[in-house]
């Protein structure tokens, strides 16, 4: 009789194998798409395993006695089968976003029963795998099914809603969310403002900015961040003072590096390097971001050798784990420009060839274009030409621009042609380049060449450019006669 207990319990465990193994093999199955040869290999010998188990179980099923199933209703806790939100999450913190949403969608078309296990949190772990610009159409099925199960009143689901439309660049979909949402915190605000920002619309997110402040929602730490990023971008330097200005006075705010950061950059991107460098140096701790915001912001102003000399400064400082501070890829866009600012044409080649010898940093097309910069700058147009047909990469229409800009300075007719030439395979609507070509043939005295370049220039559409108006954004457009300004 123990014997035969012993046979029945043994039993049970086996058939609890196999129900956690079947468990297993769907949710295998499902990611079987997106496996490699191998895993196929190792899936189908499983597979096989499994089936000699369940033949050799299911005949033996018959023979376990009521009382066994009774006494032991429950199998035991390392042999049940983990529950869907708890594995959902363990791919999502494994950063498995194709995995969480194939489990997802399992678990809702496989059984109608097991709609019963989705709730709000299988819903927030879905929508946070939905975090690429593509995804905008799974974000839209999340979306009708949050308003199918009435989840449109939790915040947190709304919020990563908005995030998914936003990474697709689906703003008004993400409006439309914020607009919803009954009870709107700071981190509602925030997602909204730098979805704007994220999407170059700096302009918008600093209303939306005002229109939080008029609705008594305080700024915190990552608001008034984003909010500088939009200031930079905009040159919205008196909004960024004022932010600043806040900052300073409101003691519960947590000043950290990120901030700091955004500081530095607002004030360099605005013009205002002054205080940009006194925010700098007075900065405890630093990273590489902090040192290239400073850097790059002394290089645009034309500051060239106080740019040069922070980064030999920045060469032999350290961070907060006292680890040596390497400069990446946008630093050395920094440090070129200023060598082609300052006419440094070796040193600015030495730095060029530092990058990818000592750094391992790969040159791209921005670096490559400040070395054309440089070239051009000290004359070597020549040299710039050779520069660019050697490039690693096909060069874009910035940098035979750059060129053809020094041939226009330079009078150099028979380059410049070449450069037009190219420009117009590349870029045929820019009136520029025209304009550029017809001035050298002015300067030639070549006035029928000139004629006919200006005669193939069409009308173009009006530019135009934004400024700082009573701490907002305004546009004014070439030639508007009716603007109030």
């Amino acid at each position: 009789m123990e014997f035969e207990q012993v046979s029945n319990y043994a039993l049970i465990d086996q058939i609890s194998v196999i129900i956690v193994s079947l468990t297993s093999i769907i949710t295998l199955y499902t990611l079987m798409l997106y496996a490699n040869k191998e895993d196929v290999i190792i899936f189908m010998t499983h597979l096989k395993w499994f089936n000699d188990l369940l033949r050799s179980s299911v005949n033996k099923l018959v023979r376990v006695p009521m009382s066994t199933w009774h006494h032991r209703a429950e199998f035991p806790i390392h042999l049940k089968p983990p529950k869907p939100n708890q594995t959902l999450r363990e791919h999502l913190e494994c950063n498995r976003s194709t995995e969480v949403l194939l489990l997802f969608r399992s678990l809702f078309r496989e059984r109608p029963s097991f709609n019963n296990s989705i709730d709000s949190f299988s819903l927030l772990y879905a929508l946070k795998a939905c975090n690429n610009k593509h995804s905008s159409t799974q974000g839209k099925q999340l979306h009708t099914l949050i308003i199918k199960l009435g989840h449109q009143a939790i915040v947190q689901l709304q919020t990563s809603l908005l995030k998914v439309y936003a990474q697709s660049r689906n703003l008004r979909d993400a409006h439309h969310v914020f607009v919803e949402i009954p009870s709107k915190n700071i981190i509602c605000w925030t997602s909204l403002i730098s979805a704007y920002v994220d999407n170059h619309k700096p302009g918008k997110a600093l209303q939306l900015f005002k229109e939080m402040q008029r609705n008594n929602v305080e700024p915190d730490q990552v608001n008034v961040t984003v909010v500088l990023s939009a200031c930079a971008e905009i040159g919205a330097l008196e909004m960024g003072e004022w932010i600043h200005a806040f900052v300073r006075c409101k003691h519960g705010l947590n000043r950290d590096l990120c901030l700091d950061n955004a500081l530095i950059n607002m004030y360099a991107k605005c013009g205002d390097v002054r205080t940009a460098r006194k925010v700098f140096d007075g900065m405890r701790s630093k990273d590489v971001t902090t040192w290239t915001s400073m850097i790059v912001g002394h290089a645009v102003h034309g500051q060239a050798y106080e740019a040069l000399q922070l980064f030999s400064e920045m060469r032999t400082s350290r961070d907060k784990g006292d680890c040596v501070m390497i400069p990446n890829d946008v630093t050395f866009v920094g440090v070129l420009m200023a060598c082609s600012h300052a006419g440094l044409v070796e040193e600015g080649k030495w730095h060029f060839r530092s990058m990818s010898e000592v750094y391992g940093i790969e040159p791209r097309e921005a670096h490559f274009g400040c070395i054309v910069d440089l070239l051009c700058r000290g004359g070597h147009l020549r040299d710039a030409h050779d520069f660019i047909m050697e490039m690693a990469m096909p060069p874009n229409a910035v940098v035979w621009r750059t060129l053809l800009g020094a041939c226009s300075v330079h009078g150099e007719l028979e380059l410049a042609a070449e450069v037009r030439h190219r420009l117009l395979k590349l870029d045929p609507g820019y009136v520029g380049d025209n304009v550029a070509i017809s001035n050298i043939y002015a300067d030639k005295g070549m006035w029928n060449n000139k004629i006919l370049v200006r005669n193939q220039v069409k009308q173009s559409r009006a530019g135009c450019s934004s400024i700082e108006v009573k701490s907002g954004a305004g546009e004014l457009v070439i030639a508007d006669v009716d603007h109030p300004l």
